[in-house]
């Protein structure tokens, strides 16, 4: 990938190398990182506001910039780029979260906000599931198996494909598919229990 330089240069930039600087605390990696992860994160963001009414008034771009505001700030190592987009999509899943629950807070009742669960068919009758139930099951998972709660965050919420997540959480295909497929069945029960 191709990226100008302050004096005009254009250069090869790996990203995996961009966050091992980023990493380090270097600002002009971080400046460097943000425009080549950009388009991906915000394909992420748009993926995860979608059919979710409660989010009318945010846009993926500002989640995106939030989230890796948030990135920036944390002291965290990247084992690579796929790692940092698992860890990205937990930060927006979180900004999400928060939008929701102050909303909810100012609402008389807490109306819960709704979501659609594409590519994540939870049950044959409805994939219209309540983000703060959602969470709360995701939580409750973690307590159980804190590996298939990665998985759920890194395809649902990060829009990782099998392969990413594999990479990202350092474990076989073989094991993401397996855990992907018996946290869906989990959280499906889960939410089923609550209607």
């Amino acid at each position: 990938m191709m990226i100008a330089t302050r004096d005009g240069d254009s250069s090869m930039v790996d990203p995996d190398a961009l966050l091992t600087h980023f990493v380090a605390g270097e600002i002009s990696a971080a400046e460097a990182l943000f425009p080549l992860v950009y388009d991906e994160l915000r394909a992420i963001a748009a993926a995860q506001l979608r059919g979710f009414a409660g989010a009318r008034t945010l846009q993926p771009t500002a989640i995106v910039h939030e989230a890796f505001l948030r990135l920036i700030k944390r002291e965290t190592s990247f084992a690579d780029a796929a790692h940092f987009k698992a860890v990205a999509a937990k930060a927006m899943r979180s900004l999400l979260i928060d939008h929701v629950r102050r909303k909810n807070a100012t609402k008389r009742g807490g109306d819960h906000s709704r979501i659609t669960l594409t590519d994540v068919p939870l049950s044959t009758t409805s994939t219209d599931v309540d983000l703060l139930a959602l969470d709360e099951s995701l939580e409750d998972l973690k307590a159980l198996d804190a590996r298939r709660a990665r998985v759920v965050e890194c395809r649902f919420f990060g829009g990782l494909t099998i392969n990413e997540t594999a990479l990202a959480l350092g474990v076989s295909t073989t094991t993401v598919d397996e855990d992907w497929r018996l946290a869906r069945a989990w959280i499906a029960v889960r939410l089923g229990d609550r209607d």
